[in-house]
């Protein structure tokens, strides 16, 4: 087995180079999928050929504040608390759960599960293109329900959102949402 400099491995893997000594101080515990490990020193390489392949996988997790930014528009609801609407961070977009509410009046579009899911599609739409991405660029979303009942109701918006190939999603009946919202979605998005 090969070892190669960091510098290298980040070259070879198309990823920014990182002070590994700033990272271990930082965080005694990191995680790596392939061949590279971010928590040891070494980055290892090898004449086979599985390693010459590309890595199947490539995970980098980092609280570096300056690798994350804060998404804002006003084009959708603010936050109703200490979160931001959306965070740029690692070539992926999280968009925090987003609510029915008009922008302008912070007050619901209406009291129907399809008003909401309409409107909560339009904030999350106008967050996305805040962010440079649009509704193709979702890989994940989450839905919260207050009532599982509305699945159906649900789907039939949403399907006018999200064209094949669909993002992968979950869906969850909750015991209450911010402000006795009917729904509450959350995505994330790939840069």
């Amino acid at each position: 087995m090969d070892v190669i400099s960091p510098a290298a491995a980040a070259s070879r893997f198309q990823i920014p180079a990182m002070d590994v000594a700033a990272l271990r101080s930082r965080a005694p515990v990191a995680f790596g999928v392939g061949c590279v490990s971010l928590a040891g020193a070494k980055f290892c390489g090898s004449s086979s050929s599985l390693a010459r392949s590309k890595p199947f996988a490539c995970l980098s997790i980092s609280t570096d504040a300056s690798i994350k930014e804060a998404v804002h528009t006003e084009k959708a609801p603010a936050a109703l608390g200490p979160y931001s609407q959306a965070i740029k961070a690692n070539n992926f977009v999280f968009v925090s759960g987003c609510l029915g509410l008009i922008p302008e009046t912070g007050k619901f579009v209406s009291d129907s599960v399809e008003d909401q899911t309409e409107q909560v599609l339009k904030n999350m739409g106008e967050i996305l293109k805040a962010s440079g991405v649009s509704y193709s660029s979702v890989v994940k979303t989450t839905i919260l329900l207050a009532d599982l009942n509305d699945f159906k109701k649900v789907n039939e918006i949403y399907a006018k959102y999200f064209q094949a190939p669909a993002p992968a999603r979950a869906t969850y009946q909750v015991a209450a949402l911010p402000m006795n919202a009917k729904i509450e979605v959350e995505c994330i998005a790939a840069l």
